[in-house]
């Protein structure tokens, strides 16, 4: 993914901080410089993978043992003319 980056010098920073981080939350990188030269760099934080645990909702979700079985014509008619 493509990050918007933006260059801005120390004074600037200081002066627009809190606007700086509002565009930092929406996702922009900010490139402080000082003297032309870059020195630090604004960015969102990496949203953490959440770890996955199979197995979670083991004995708390049952499934039917006709969850597979063909529909009842009342509500296979409701579904026709609908695309």
């Amino acid at each position: 993914m493509k990050v918007n980056t933006k260059r801005v010098n120390v004074r600037e920073a200081k002066i627009h901080r809190s606007k700086l981080l509002a565009a930092v939350a929406k996702g922009q990188r900010i490139t402080i410089c000082k003297g032309g030269i870059a020195v630090a760099q604004l960015g969102p934080l990496d949203t953490p993978v959440p770890v996955r645990r199979p197995g979670l909702l083991n004995g708390r979700v049952t499934i039917a043992d006709d969850f597979d079985a063909p529909l009842p014509s009342d509500t296979l008619a409701s579904f026709e003319g609908v695309e």
